[in-house]
């Protein structure tokens, strides 16, 4: 038996970057929506549609490896 390291290494480290990648994405989204003392209405509303952005940028990653486990 042979295991190719090359690509078990790319596997590895392709995993770890978007684990990475996506809990910081969703990390902005906690922090996006945690509630605020004092901010201003114009730039809350926008703070808080890009943290909705970030939980649907999670959502869509993870129905794509759902998508790619099961196709």
């Amino acid at each position: 038996m042979n295991i190719n390291w090359a690509a078990l290494g790319q596997v590895f480290g392709v995993s770890v970057v978007t684990t990475v990648a996506l809990v910081g994405v969703f990390t902005l989204g906690i922090v996006g929506t945690a509630p605020r003392k004092g901010g201003s209405g114009g730039a809350s509303a926008l703070v808080r549609s890009g943290a909705y952005a970030c939980y649907a940028a999670c959502a869509a990653a993870v129905g794509y490896g759902i998508y790619l486990i099961v196709a």
